[in-house]
């Protein structure tokens, strides 16, 4: 099923219609053929805090033959990179989605800092620290401990740590290579997106055209489902505003949901491929209320205290597991997964199908296990 009507009929969509219409969006359904810049610009970014798996991990699940080198080869030539974007973590976007979401997101990252930092920055300058901070990483890429320390020189009697966090947030700052390779990695160094991609913010984006990017990589969606993604607030007058070009739905709960009138929506009954997503992949995370993909007892499971996100196992549409890869590379050894509850005898088969494939794009070698389940 793809398109609806126009206007608040289109009607009530379950969790199993949601589901199945954020797995098509998400190249979850059927891997596609599209190159991996592609795929990173449709989705807004891959989150990628934890180096350097995720990303790879993640453009794995959803593209037809790819392979290490061909991301690595973008964040070399910075056509991506990893910088701080949605709910304040890094991501790795494409260059230019780098210059146009940043602008975007400046207001929720100024309110993170407050919440953290505020107490240690009161009184503090922040243009002069900004500006401060801009010449030391453009000079020379550095580490938040290296900057914040030498930030603290002129300023004995301020938290050097608050102090790098402040410019974290004031400037685009970016994450040189090689840290995030696969197979390599280094310290989190830093220098500015305009420094790196010798190109200025834009700031024209608006959060109009960020509304609708995020329908089409995780619609239907509700206004508090856009807020959780990217971390702004107040966003329901942006899709009221959006409404006449949109077709609207309820959830079971009643909820409006919104979405692009040609953006697929397969039939709830559509067969769901086994897949393992990677740990920290925004399918967990984009939404405000994740039962479309993540049972609610499930959450424990995959979402640990500490903010950990592991690697899921999907059947059906829905997470039934998880699963950890551990090295890549020559270090690659083992691709361990730990079903909820036992598996049938073909989605098992299913999964150690696609545990074996990541085996293979992490170098080959290595075994597959399968831990007790429960």
């Amino acid at each position: 099923m793809t398109g609806g009507p126009r206007g608040e009929d289109g009607g009530v969509l379950g969790p199993r219609a949601l589901g199945r219409a954020l797995l098509a969006r998400q190249h979850l359904l059927e891997r596609a053929g599209t190159t991996p810049a592609a795929m990173i610009g449709h989705l807004g970014g891959l989150q990628a805090q934890a180096a350097p798996q995720p990303p790879y991990l993640g453009l794995l699940a959803r593209i037809d033959g790819f392979t290490p080198d061909a991301l690595t080869g973008l964040i070399e030539t910075r056509r991506v990179v990893r910088i701080a974007l949605q709910r304040g973590t890094i991501h790795l976007v494409t260059a230019e989605d780098c210059l146009t979401l940043r602008p975007l997101l400046q207001p929720m990252l100024d309110q993170q800092l407050r919440t953290t930092f505020g107490k240690r920055l009161t009184g503090l300058d922040l243009d002069a620290l900004a500006a401060e901070a801009r010449a030391l990483v453009e000079a020379e890429p550095r580490t938040f401990q290296r900057l914040g320390a030498e930030l603290a020189a002129a300023r004995p009697d301020r938290d050097p740590a608050a102090l790098a966090q402040a410019a974290r947030c004031r400037l685009p700052l970016v994450q040189v290579p090689p840290r995030g390779l696969w197979g390599r990695g280094g310290p989190a160094a830093h220098t500015t997106a305009e420094a790196w991609l010798g190109r200025p913010l834009d700031p024209t984006a608006s959060l109009d055209g960020l509304a609708l990017r995020y329908l089409a990589a995780f619609g239907p969606a509700t206004a508090a489902d856009l807020q959780k993604w990217c971390g702004l607030s107040r966003l329901a007058a942006v899709l009221k505003r959006l409404a006449p070009g949109l077709v609207t739905f309820r959830d079971e709960q009643g909820r409006l949901l919104y979405d692009l009138p040609e953006a697929p929506r397969p039939d709830p009954d559509t067969p769901a491929p086994v897949r393992l997503v990677a740990p920290f992949d925004n399918l967990l995370l984009s939404h405000a209320d994740r039962t479309r993909v993540l049972p609610e007892a499930h959450r424990p499971r995959v979402m640990t205290q500490n903010g950990i996100v592991l690697g899921s196992v999907l059947v059906d549409g829905l997470v039934a597991g998880s699963w950890q890869l551990t090295g890549e590379g020559a270090g690659a050894r083992s691709v361990t997964v730990r079903p909820f509850a036992a598996l049938a005898r073909a989605d098992r088969d299913a999964a150690r199908t696609e545990a074996e494939r990541v085996l293979a794009f992490a170098g080959g070698g290595g075994e597959v296990r399968f831990e007790e389940a429960g």
